[in-house]
């Protein structure tokens, strides 16, 4: 399987995932010329959230090890910028903040992993 083909699956995985916790997507691969959102979502209690999506095959490596410090301020950058294109989707007092949502795949097998406001 492609890595492309693995990242996809990923973020279906964390998109059905999110919304059985309860968050409400809003807009998937959401791309400006210096960095991408994998998914944006309303959290229950009205707080916007930017999730990064990692997705890896079984091994010594886990998901969580992709973040560079790079990748965040990328995420950041990107993520200040929707929120201030889409101020509606902003609740009073609640801001935004980005999660991680981190997926380890064995054959038809996964496990998912969520951390919040990563940064």
């Amino acid at each position: 399987m492609k890595k492309s083909e693995t990242g996809k699956i990923g973020e279906d995985i964390a998109c059905e995932f999110l919304s059985k916790k309860g968050y409400r997507i809003i807009e998937r691969n959401y791309h400006k010329p210096w960095g991408e959102i994998d998914i944006v979502v309303k959290h229950p209690n009205g707080t916007l959230v930017f999730v990064e999506v990692k997705t890896m095959r079984k091994g010594s490596l886990q998901p969580e090890d992709q973040m560079s410090g790079a990748k965040i301020r990328k995420l950041q950058r990107t993520s200040a910028l929707f929120a201030n294109e889409r101020t509606d989707l902003l609740r009073e007092k609640r801001g935004w903040q980005i999660d991680l949502v981190a997926i380890t795949m064995e054959e038809e097998k996964f496990a998912i992993r969520h951390y919040e406001n990563v940064c």
